[in-house]
């Protein structure tokens, strides 16, 4: 699906596990935090008030810019 050069600093995407925000890219990860509060201030950073995750290119095979339910609905 996406690749480390469709990534970019504020790009939000989808994976199984929810949708994230890229908040860095590294030389083979990229940084994301996950948007699943409901307090939008939780996202402001960085620092941010959530965890940042480093997501390796097993997941980022996962990863999508539309949600994952869009993709199968379409196939």
């Amino acid at each position: 699906m996406m690749k480390r050069d469709d990534f970019q600093i504020g790009l939000e995407f989808y994976t199984g596990a929810g949708k994230w925000r890229c908040t860095d890219i590294g030389t083979r990860v990229i940084v994301a935090i996950k948007l699943d509060k409901t307090d939008e201030s939780w996202y402001n950073g960085p620092p941010y008030a959530v965890a940042e995750a480093v997501l390796t290119s097993t997941i980022l095979g996962d990863a999508a810019s539309i949600p994952m339910n869009s993709i199968q609905n379409k196939c």
